[in-house]
């Protein structure tokens, strides 16, 4: 690494080692929806994704809100008032 100011303007310059660093290159994700996404990746090769921005019901606006008050309610029922002396 080498600091300096030349003609008034503050440089940085940072060398890498060679050939130390993985490969970055351009891949192709692609979702079992059918959507595909051109991103870079170590991987070096296309490669498959289950979900995606398109299909993920966080996104879509389609989440289902699960009620687990009746899980609740079963289990008290099953078990009660039971172990709170030890």
């Amino acid at each position: 690494m080498r600091v300096g100011s030349g003609g008034g303007i503050n440089t940085l310059e940072i060398h890498m080692k060679a050939e130390i660093h993985p490969r970055y290159e351009d891949v192709k994700a692609t979702c079992s929806c059918g959507n595909t996404i051109q991103t870079r990746s170590t991987l070096g090769e296309d490669f498959n994704i289950d979900v995606c921005s398109n299909c993920h019901p966080f996104f879509t606006g389609k989440q289902k809100i699960v009620d687990s008050g009746g899980r609740v309610d079963r289990f008290k029922k099953r078990f009660g008032a039971r172990g709170t002396a030890r």
